[in-house]
């Protein structure tokens, strides 16, 4: 019994009004009948069949309205004129209306000298003169004969006058808008809600919130072991010794030392993408340079005998640390996203059940004054810290192992993830366009991967190197350096060809490129590399994942963790990028699809 196909541009009944306006219908649902309709603004709702109309009933009822019988004008006409009343000449001339309008002004200059005179009267026989009754009654009768006219003037003004008639239909205008707009943000509070789960529902965030650091514990004690097969398990270390207060305070004074680094005033100030409610936030560019500053104390640190294999003896518990921190801040952010206003909630973390919303964070951008801590997070203290790890990784090796020099192995690991983490720092504006600035919230899930699995997971390779060393030959270390770099080409153009497009479409550098228009307003990109495959970034990630993984050999699977992590997070990531386009972009998405075939490996997948 379905009556509108998906696609087609009908009329949608606003909720709560009689109004119709004009809607694109994106999907039905044969359970309950209803259809998802998108409106001109992007603004998505569940309609009834008998709210939508065909735009050609609208256009049918006007020209109905517009178009009257002969005979009714005619009559119409003999109505509004007079019977001895010529047809010719009907218009008053100038001359004629501007003799009225001199008769008006002599009645009311007459009018105010009888007025004055009446009450000069009244004066004197206050003052024992007294006056005439008869003349009194007189000049009051004279005053009421010539105030008669402009009394039914002005009646005659008020009732057939079309100003006032105007005024009072644009009140009614506003005071319709007004309705609309208290119903719109209703409509928007319970749409607001997210609606579909992620990651499992309610029961799986809550595994998730153990099953996360429990896998970062596991991965470190395996690579600690002399054989890390997956079918060893590493015995459990005793609890105290996970535990130190002054490795605690040492992650600290890490964390707020980047915090003053991003405080810092240099570097330009950007806005980001407009949010829901219009508003675009301001963010410091400057990860760069507290890059630079945190290798010049580093090196200073250095050059005062401080011995940074530190971090490789208490690396178990820096990690512990780390978590403990992660979870604390999770808290702390839910806690204030209590307060937050409705439009500052994340559309994915909206769903009012507290486990879900707290992994997957309930504010989408909690900021202390202008201090982002989403943005903070995001790429200064775990990115940051990897490098500084792996860092410490090579120095271990040389120590434990009495090495002149770091094997080739190390040095590959550490280049090739060195150069990504720069390549991310000079790119920072082009953090603010992804999902996890625009749509994620800041909960455990980003709070916990900033901060704990970014430094910790993302330098397994060298961790595994210091207890494993591997001997690789120059020829197999080109090709992986050959392979690295194809990754990073993909990778790095397809994202700076998106941000351009994104910030600017008319950009006179991307005039060759060619995009499916949307009714958001934005393109889909059909040629370039995001005409290749739908996410060519997510395709350079996994080339430098196993580039990074290579130099460990082929010994055990364990360095490869990353690699086989990486795949499962980018498909995930692609799905949910899939469903977030195909509800933002609708019919504009499936073209894309048909265009654009394959996801992330071309002719694969």
């Amino acid at each position: 019994n379905r009556r509108f196909a998906d696609g087609e541009v009908v009329m949608g009944r606003w909720p709560g009004s009689v109004l119709y306006y004009e809607v694109q219908v994106t999907s039905y649902d044969d359970a309950s009948h209803l259809y998802t309709v998108k409106y001109k603004d992007g603004t998505e709702l569940a309609l009834k069949a008998s709210d939508i109309r065909s735009q050609s009933s609208f256009k049918n009822r006007k020209s109905q309205s517009s178009s009257s019988s002969p005979s009714r004008r005619s009559s119409s006409r003999s109505r509004s004129r007079s019977p001895g009343r010529p047809a010719k000449g009907r218009r008053r001339s100038s001359s004629q209306s501007r003799e009225r309008k001199d008769d008006k002004k002599k009645i009311i200059q007459e009018t105010s000298l009888a007025l004055l005179k009446s009450t000069e009267n009244n004066t004197r026989s206050y003052n024992g003169e007294p006056e005439s009754t008869e003349k009194n009654d007189a000049s009051y009768i004279i005053l009421e004969q010539k105030l008669k006219p402009d009394l039914e003037l002005e009646r005659v003004h008020e009732h057939y006058s079309l100003r006032p008639r105007k005024e009072e239909k644009k009140k009614e205008e506003i005071y319709s808008e007004k309705k609309i707009f208290e119903t719109m943000k209703v409509i928007e509070k319970a749409s607001s809600k997210t609606k579909e789960l992620e990651f499992g529902g309610r029961i799986g965030t809550f595994v998730l919130i153990f099953f996360l650091p429990a896998t970062v514990f596991y991965l470190l004690l395996m690579c600690k072991q002399d054989d890390p097969t997956l079918m060893n398990f590493p015995p459990l270390p005793a609890l105290e010794s996970l535990w130190e207060t002054r490795v605690f305070g040492v992650y600290l004074l890490w964390f707020f030392l980047q915090a003053l680094f991003y405080l810092l005033p240099i570097g330009k100030v950007v806005e980001g993408l407009p949010l829901s409610n219009g508003r675009k936030l301001q963010y410091r560019i400057n990860g760069f340079y507290a890059f630079v500053l945190t290798a010049a104390v580093i090196g200073v640190l250095s050059y005062f005998q401080f011995e940074l294999h530190y971090l490789y003896d208490h690396f178990m518990q820096f990690a512990v640390s780390a978590a403990a921190f992660s979870m604390v801040l999770s808290i702390y952010l839910y806690i204030r996203s209590l307060k937050a206003p409705e439009e500052e909630l994340a559309p994915g973390g909206n769903s009012g059940y507290f486990l879900y919303d707290f992994f997957t964070g309930h504010e989408l951008n909690p900021r202390i004054g202008n201090f982002d801590l989403k943005y903070f997070c995001e790429l200064r203290p775990g990115l940051i810290g990897w490098v500084v790890i792996n860092l410490a990784m090579l120095l271990a090796e040389m120590k434990i192992h009495n090495l002149s020099m770091p094997s080739l192995s190390m040095v590959l690991v550490n280049s090739f993830q060195l150069l990504y983490v720069v390549d991310a720092l000079w790119n920072e504006e082009a953090v603010l366009t992804t999902m996890d600035i625009t749509h994620d919230g800041f909960g455990f899930m980003l709070a916990f991967g900033d901060l704990v699995w970014v430094p910790f997971v993302y330098s397994l390779q060298a961790f595994y190197l210091v207890g494993h060393p591997t001997a690789i030959s120059w020829p197999v270390a080109a090709a992986i350096t050959i392979l690295n770099c194809i990754g990073y080409f993909i990778f790095r153009s397809a994202n700076s060809q998106k941000n351009k497009f994104r910030r600017n479409p008319a950009d006179p550098s991307l005039a060759y490129l060619k995009f499916i228009p949307t009714a958001t307003g934005k393109g889909l990109l059909v040629t370039g590399w995001w005409g290749f495959v739908r996410h060519p970034n997510y395709l350079g990630d996994i080339i430098m994942a196993l580039a990074w993984s290579l130099p460990c050999g082929f010994t055990h699977i364990l360095p490869y963790f990353y690699v086989i992590y990486f795949i499962c997070l980018l498909v995930h990531r692609e799905a949910r990028d899939e469903h977030h386009c195909k509800q933002k972009y609708g019919l504009a998405w499936e073209k894309y699809c048909q265009r654009v075939p394959y996801r992330i490996f071309p002719y694969i997948y």
